[in-house]
């Protein structure tokens, strides 16, 4: 099924409260901006397109909140980089959900959240 699907190229993320994404992700990634309008914002991640979209459409659903997020994304860096990003989320006052640990499947990790409550994760290969 799907054979001809290559790759991901496109990650959207649904909001509820658009302008309060935007501030967010521009704030903890430096991301180039790739387009913006009123109710989207799309930021070049590497080889990916990372897009914040205002919730408009039927089929859009509800947000997730804190108790059911809507996704997960996953950020690498190198793994003498999981430290400092970690500091850098507390000082700008992100909240942590789980502080720097080591992984079982080969990964140094740190997680957080969005203002939506989306997970967000920064890992490194160790």
């Amino acid at each position: 099924m799907l054979q001809s699907v290559q790759g991901l190229s496109y990650a959207i993320v649904l909001c509820d409260d658009i302008d309060r994404m935007k501030a967010f992700y521009r704030q903890v990634f430096s991301f180039p901006v790739d387009s913006e309008s009123p109710t989207s914002l799309a930021f070049r991640a590497g080889g990916v397109l990372l897009a914040l979209r205002k919730r408009e459409r039927d089929y859009d659903g509800r947000g997730g909140g804190a108790e059911s997020p809507g996704v997960q994304l996953a950020f690498l860096v190198e793994p003498e980089e999981v430290e400092p990003c970690y500091r850098q989320l507390v000082e700008a006052g992100v909240p942590i959900l789980d502080s720097p640990a080591d992984q079982p499947r080969g990964h140094r990790t740190v997680y957080f959240s969005d203002p939506e409550g989306n997970v967000l994760e920064v890992y490194a290969e160790i």
